[in-house]
């Protein structure tokens, strides 16, 4: 298997198991959101300082947790972070999966939209009119329903938000994720034990499985987090803007198929203005490619 391939089976896999994530959240509806998000936190910095630690990685990451301003960019994706992760579990399982998907369906555009606010980068036309679309189809849904679909917006803007810092951000995706979730420890282990002191705790009173299903949150975070991050290094971004779709798609299906969410025709207009969008915005991309591939095979002769 070749790097690419091992690349791309990567990034299905990182992008399969985020779609997959609203049945194992399922499996925990009985649990209250803050907790699994408390476990969440808890268990995914016990996975991951154990992998720091089979790769005696630590000085490292002792070097850059004493920089001032790389904790303060982390300390700051923690919370934005922690943010997405409690919206998305309570969505999920209150049955909004397919708000959610609608959610990552707008976050590239989203994404591109806040890099010409905060970091000067220019649009091009196409660009531009995939972003007016999205923004047609958000629009239509609110005043079809007479509502904003905040949840959408809300995982949207806060994984954006999250993308801007992670971009300023010098950690690679172990260290980074490690450095987060040990922020978030503290405040997770008090939450948790003011919830077991009241008698409110689901670990270890609601049976074994409950118990494992809370314990495994950390691996379930942690694994596609870390075949991303493989997948970064050997597959062009231009595969991975192309791949990135799998995830949401896989959790609209679930939504819909598996949990018989309700679909309308309003959902499905608003929905198909932001599936317009997301084409025209590849379209772009490919374009772009295929002229900068031709340009270096056929350069200007002097």
């Amino acid at each position: 298997m070749t790097h690419s391939r091992k690349g791309i089976a990567a990034a299905l896999g990182a992008y399969a198991l985020w779609g997959l994530l609203p049945v194992y959240w399922k499996l925990l509806k009985t649990v209250p959101a803050p907790q699994i998000l408390g476990h969440r936190v808890v268990w995914s910095c016990v996975f991951l300082a154990g992998l720091v630690t089979l790769r005696r990685e630590w000085p490292g990451f002792r070097a850059a947790d004493r920089n001032r301003r790389v904790l303060g960019i982390y300390t700051g994706a923690a919370a934005i972070l922690a943010v997405n992760w409690l919206i998305y579990i309570w969505a999920v399982n209150t049955g909004h999966i397919v708000e959610t998907s609608l959610g990552y369906f707008i976050n590239p555009l989203l994404t591109v939209l806040l890099s010409v606010c905060f970091l000067h980068e220019h649009l091009r036309r196409l660009q531009w009119l995939a972003v007016f679309l999205a923004a047609a189809g958000v629009g239509y849904l609110t005043w079809q329903h007479g509502r904003v679909p905040w949840i959408a917006l809300a995982l949207a803007v806060s994984f954006a938000i999250y993308g801007l810092l992670k971009k300023q951000a010098p950690l690679g995706a172990l260290h980074g994720l490690t450095l987060e979730t040990a922020v978030l420890l503290l405040p997770a282990l008090v939450f948790l034990a003011a919830a077991d002191a009241r008698g409110t705790g689901a670990f270890g009173h609601t049976g074994w499985q409950i118990g494992w299903l809370l314990a495994f949150t950390g691996l379930v975070t942690a694994l596609p987090l870390l075949l991303f991050a493989l997948a970064a290094r050997r597959v062009s971004l231009s595969t991975l803007g192309i791949l990135q779709y799998l995830a949401p798609t896989c959790q609209f299906l679930i939504g819909v198929a598996v949990y018989h969410e309700p679909f309308s025709r309003i959902q499905l207009t608003g929905f198909m203005l932001i599936w317009a969008a997301l084409l025209l915005y590849w379209l772009d991309g490919a374009l772009r490619l295929r002229r900068l591939a031709w340009s270096s095979a056929n350069p200007p002769r002097s």
